[in-house]
């Protein structure tokens, strides 16, 4: 499955240039952009983190910074207390094995394309990039604000395919990012790879009466690897691989299963806003494959939910017409996201954050 750059077609002009400095933390090269740009009063400063798509580097994410951040800082200029608010900064990194990070160039590629690990290389290269991102949020205030001039008061985060695979883990399993916008990814590994086999025609998914039955726990998807989705993957975490069914996203969970499930999702999303972004002409990471999960989740967090106590938000849009890509408007409606939840995060948590 080939996969050019979704972002080829998301700037109809250039956007306007921005300072970036770079920083080496934890071994890893940074892009930090729009530290110049900072209002000299401000004190509480959000981040928001940007992870690139596969067989892409963090270089095509710029244009993302530049929008985001030339957004904010108009959107500042209209406030009488704008010293007060948020300043933003973006940061991006190469995803493991991309860029600077590329040891194998064959693990990034698909099952069609040689890597008989696909599904292995795959979840662990976005797994470890959210792991790096985590990381990353712990040590960067002391590279850029070696004199604590200023806090990181909120972390945000937004992933682009690969990317977006990794931002749903980022949002699960980071506490101090409050917010994710995932372009183009899954949060249902299963799903995604078992379709990703059928259409690949492996033959560990043919070889079986029933097609696909033994799929899962084979040597293109391992028990080591099942272990794994079940722990980290969202759609893993809280309805499992291998005893799932479809019947699984349709029905409520038990009043047993729930006293496993509340502190679950309590842990990883209370009080958390998420956009799912999705083409409808996506034929690489399909909205279908998706779908279920989020309706799954929707249903737990609407006001008649098991979970409505959790005060989640998810905003989840489909653009119809658009295929593997970020569309103009798919970047239109992120930025949107990101100014709403700056503007959400009352004045009282910032300072909190800050003391952290």
């Amino acid at each position: 499955m080939a996969t050019p750059n979704p972002l080829e077609s998301t700037h109809s002009q250039p956007p306007p240039p921005l300072s970036k400095k770079t920083h080496v933390i934890a071994g890893i090269l940074c892009t930090v952009y729009g530290y110049d740009e900072l209002l000299p009063e401000t004190k509480n400063v959000a981040c928001l983190w940007l992870l690139n798509p596969r067989l892409q580097t963090q270089a095509c994410m710029e244009p993302v910074a530049s929008s985001a951040i030339s957004h904010w800082n108009q959107r500042l200029q209209q406030k009488p207390n704008r010293h007060d608010c948020q300043g933003l900064i973006v940061v991006s990194f190469d995803q493991r094995n991309h860029g600077s990070r590329e040891i194998e160039p064959l693990a990034n590629q698909a099952w069609n394309a040689g890597n008989e690990k696909h599904a292995q290389d795959m979840f662990s290269i976005f797994h470890g990039t959210s792991l790096d991102t985590s990381q990353l949020i712990t040590y960067l205030p002391s590279y850029i604000f070696p004199s604590s001039e200023r806090h990181i008061s909120s972390n945000l985060v937004l992933g682009i395919s690969l990317g977006g695979h990794a931002a749903w883990h980022c949002v699960f399993h980071e506490p101090r990012i409050t917010t994710a916008i995932v372009i183009i990814g899954c949060p249902d590994y299963t799903r995604l790879m078992s379709d990703r086999a059928k259409l690949s025609k492996l033959q560990t998914w043919t070889a079986t009466t029933l097609p696909g039955s033994s799929f899962l726990g084979s040597v293109d998807f391992p028990v080591g690897l099942v272990k794994a989705v079940e722990k980290y993957d969202p759609a893993g975490m809280c309805l499992g691989v291998m005893s799932r069914s479809e019947e699984s996203f349709e029905q409520a969970p038990s009043a047993e299963r729930q006293k496993d499930l509340v502190p679950l999702l309590k842990n990883c999303l209370e009080g958390k806003r998420i956009m799912n972004l999705a083409g409808a002409d996506d034929n690489l990471v399909p909205y279908a494959q998706a779908e279920p999960y989020l309706r799954w989740l929707k249903r737990a967090i609407s006001p008649q939910g098991w979970f409505k106590e959790g005060h989640v938000t998810l905003e989840d849009i489909v653009f119809d017409g658009v295929g593997h890509e970020m569309s103009p408007d798919m970047l239109s409606a992120a930025i949107r996201f990101i100014e709403e939840s700056l503007e959400s995060i009352p004045a009282k948590t910032r300072e909190a954050a800050s003391k952290i």
